[in-house]
């Protein structure tokens, strides 16, 4: 018979901790949360200082009544939900529905799951802290608040099953606004001119500069013109050559939200593909009868960069072993955000010895990967700076200046096992100039000058988006990739090649957001709101004061919208085509992912089509349809015959209109990682894209 009874949030931790407690333990999971506000209702009395009803969870009788008989049986009841404001809040749960004194040393919290980790973290049990508590119910009464008055609203007046919750509906205007912008862009040319030069057998590259020492722009072909112009003969002077030391350092570990970027640019996963994988890395992987089921990483809900002394020590002596002493470098911790919600450690792998090849045969692929970026991202940060020369030359002909540079790595230190990737995919420069002197001549083989226009702000990719909301103070860590999941599944908003766009369903919610509840979706507005959050947490200020103070506003807002807002009719958009199933005219719908057609003769005829985009490609395989762009159910785009299923010709590479010049057959574009590339599907014809 066990003594003591343990109760954490998930089964796939409890048999891995119950092994490290031994006999005297008992460990159970709640499934999460076990009491919640009801669905049925507000269940938040605005009369009552807010006074929230909390209700057991439908479906989760048994697991509770499963809870409340095994703690009769033991000493002591001990919570172990995960160490943030949602755990501790799960924890107050537990402890109102199974009797426990909140102020008893009940709670028991550890940041990664392993022996040494867990048996400590029980040698220092703790009362349940309140001010997180608060800070999570203030944060779900107001979300509910917002929630369940604004959602009703928008089924009245436009479409039933919308909603407007306070970070989702931020994110949604984010993306629309930057669709404006790039609508609105007007484009700007300028113009560049790069020349090829030589010094005996060694060739680089250079690029206009200015005249006279001052930097030029160059906005058109005539002041292109007026340089070349200029020139005299292809014999230019090395003026001045300016060589430096420059040293780069390390990125820190991850939090969560460079993590969920990280893993887009570098992996393609999606954040929440991402946050799952990354629970079970943390809450064990089954490592053989050894070792049995252990948690890989740390708590990887986190906005903190700390590093524990255990960790720092284990990742320098590994250093020094695999790389030498020349890489050790003890990780300087980064100032944590203000915002943290507590003294976490980074995301960080529990053991540095667990390298990724050592997990190669216990881990899925995707596990694998996730692991090793973890993994190399910590070990990278406790290496030490890399050392580069770079080298610019100053080269002169009749004042015209053009500069040349080149950089080298002198020493890899932490690049030696890790980079950090970056949204433009711009790789470091590894190329040195050959040897320049001051006063020595070089000639310029080639001299090229390129028109180009300025482009308009990139769209929102998810890396984009969880950065820019880091960056405004919106939203924490545990709500980044729900926040993505909820935009995408109400039809705000959609993907178009791994990039955000707004749905015209998107477009009208957030007009009338703007109009009568600015500040639901005003980017300071809800910062501010998450630094209040912050303050609840921090003992400073009472949860009902912040509450109070956002809701009396927003009561004359709903009552205002209540009285004034007009219904907003979204009428289908003839699609000038009639129905092939029953003759009646077929019409644009808007759904999920946008738009698609079907019969105006809903619900008698349930016809629908997706709206194909003609490519101007005619079918090479039929050579009587139109190649079209279509998605497939996991919204990827690929091209097929519109004669489908008659034509069954399919290609993952969007095809082009000119033949092959070597065999006449069909060219596809191939997308690269460093840009797009022509290439024959026949033969071995390849060609860059033109941009």
């Amino acid at each position: 018979m066990a003594d003591y009874l343990v109760i954490v949030e998930s089964p796939a931790k409890a048999k891995t901790i119950e092994r490290y407690l031994g006999k005297k333990y008992k460990v159970k999971a709640s499934m999460g949360h076990i009491r919640d506000l009801p669905k049925s209702q507000m269940g938040v009395d605005v009369e009552k200082e807010f006074d929230p009803k909390y209700i057991t969870i439908r479906g989760k009788g048994p697991v509770l009544k499963d809870l409340k008989t095994a703690a009769k049986k033991v000493k002591q009841v001990f919570l172990a939900a995960d160490p943030d404001r949602e755990g501790e809040a799960i924890a107050w749960h537990l402890a109102h529905s199974l009797d426990i004194d909140e102020k008893s040393k009940c709670r028991v919290v550890f940041n990664e799951i392993t022996k040494d980790a867990i048996k400590e973290s029980f040698k220092h049990p703790r009362h349940i802290d309140m001010d997180l508590v608060d800070a999570q119910q203030a944060r779900r009464i107001l979300d509910r608040l917002v929630g369940y008055n604004i959602s009703p609203l928008l089924w009245k007046k436009v479409k039933k099953g919308l909603s407007a919750g306070r970070v989702q509906s931020v994110a949604v205007r984010l993306i629309l606004d930057r669709e404006r912008e790039i609508q609105n862009f007007t484009p700007e040319e300028y113009w560049s001119i790069v020349a090829d030069f030589k010094k005996g057998k060694e060739s680089f590259p250079g690029n206009f500069y200015g005249i006279n020492g001052e930097k030029q722009k160059l906005s058109s072909k005539d002041d292109v013109d007026k340089i070349l112009n200029r020139l005299d003969g292809d014999s230019f002077t090395v003026q001045k050559v300016n060589k430096r030391e420059r040293r780069r350092n390390p990125a820190p570990p991850f939090t969560t939200s460079s993590l969920q970027q990280e893993a887009a640019r570098k992996l393609n996963f999606r954040a929440k593909k991402t946050m799952m994988i990354a629970q079970q890395l943390y809450e064990g992987i089954d490592l053989g009868k050894k070792e049995g089921t252990v948690g890989l990483i740390t708590y990887m809900r986190t906005d903190s960069t700390r590093i524990s002394n255990t960790a720092q020590d284990e990742a320098a002596k590994y250093v020094e072993q695999k790389y030498g002493k020349e890489f050790k470098a003890v990780y300087q911790k980064k100032k944590d955000s203000e915002r943290s919600q507590d003294a976490h450690e980074a995301i960080r792998p529990t053991s540095t010895l667990r390298t990724p090849s050592s997990m190669k045969s216990v881990l899925s692929r995707d596990q694998l990967r996730l692991y090793k970026l973890i993994w190399e991202r910590f070990l990278a940060s406790q290496m030490a700076p890399a050392v580069l020369d770079t080298v610019t030359a100053h080269l002169i002909n009749n004042d015209v200046e053009f500069r040349a540079t080149g950089s080298q790595i002198k020493f890899k230190g932490f690049m030696e096992v890790y980079v950090e990737g970056k949204d433009d995919d711009k790789e470091e420069e590894n190329k040195l100039l050959p040897p320049l002197e001051e006063g020595s001549k070089v000639k310029a083989s080639k001299i090229d000058p390129n028109q180009h226009f300025t482009q308009p702000p990139p769209r929102y990719t998810e890396a984009r988006l969880v950065k820019t909301l880091e960056e405004l103070g919106i939203g924490r860590p545990s709500t980044y990739a729900p926040t993505l999941d909820t935009i995408q599944r109400r039809g705000y908003v959609a993907l178009d090649n791994r990039r955000f766009v707004p749905t015209e369903l998107g477009e009208i919610v957030i007009e009338i957001l703007l109009e009568y509840f600015p500040e639901i979706i005003d980017a300071e507005f809800t910062a501010n709101m998450e630094n209040d959050l912050d303050s609840i947490e921090e003992g400073k200020t009472e949860w009902v004061n912040i509450i109070d103070g956002f809701y009396k506003g927003f009561e004359k807002r709903l009552d205002k919208a209540e009285k004034e807002m007009e219904k907003v009719e979204i009428k289908d958009e003839p699609a000038g085509e009639d129905c092939e199933k029953c003759g009646h005219e077929m019409v644009y719908k808007m759904g999920r992912y946008g738009k698609f057609l079907a019969c105006s003769n809903f619900p008698d005829c349930r016809n629908t089509k997706p709206i194909l985009k003609d490519i101007g490609v005619k079918c090479p395989n039929c050579k009587e349809g139109n190649i079209v762009e279509r998605k497939s159910k996991k919204r990827r785009v690929f091209y097929g015959c519109d004669r489908y299923p008659e034509c069954d010709f399919l290609s993952w590479d969007k095809p082009i209109s000119r033949p092959c010049p070597k065999c006449q057959s069909l060219l596809v574009e191939k997308k690269r990682k460093k840009g797009t590339q022509v290439q024959c599907v026949n033969c071995d014809y390849k060609e860059e894209a033109q941009q």
